[in-house]
């Protein structure tokens, strides 16, 4: 009866003495890792212990549970990667749009500037605009220019 059980208890590696080796240095491997990261958890005062216990399992099932929840976490990561990234592309392209239509603004306010420029008076301080540019201030306050006002300086022939 004993034969039999030893025979069906290991099975046909039950006389293995290599086998039996292999299991005794496994099981000693994990006692081992398990001393040290119980060490690691008493020296550490963190809220890190479940990365230290990440690799320390009792079943697979745990396992599985685990990697899933890490799985999960990794895949709630990247879709919100990928919103941020739709997200700053639309501000990009909305900017973009943005500063187009400023510098079509520009151009037409430029080419109304050289137009009307050729029909104000020669004695007017405002023939010179960029003497007006340069004299021109720039409110905090109001957001607005400080802009010198229209002066026509009257010459008189002796």
């Amino acid at each position: 009866l004993k034969m039999l059980e030893q025979q069906v208890v290991g099975g046909e590696q039950a006389q293995n003495k290599d086998l039996k080796e292999k299991h005794k240095r496994r099981k000693k491997y994990a006692d081992e890792r398990r001393l040290q990261l119980v060490a690691a958890l008493q020296e550490s005062n963190e809220d890190s212990s479940e990365m230290a216990l990440l690799n320390v399992y009792d079943s697979i099932q745990e396992e599985v549970r685990a990697k899933s929840k890490m799985l999960e976490k990794l895949q709630a990561a990247e879709t919100e990667i990928r919103d941020l990234q739709l997200e700053f592309g639309l501000e990009k392209m909305d900017y973009l749009s943005t500063i187009r239509r400023q510098e079509r603004d520009l151009m037409l306010c430029q080419q109304l500037l050289d137009q009307v420029q050729s029909l104000v008076r020669r004695d007017c301080n405002y023939s010179n605009l960029e003497k007006i540019k340069r004299e021109s201030i720039w409110d905090e306050e109001s957001g607005r220019w400080k802009i010198p006002e229209p002066v026509i300086q009257k010459t008189q022939l002796p």
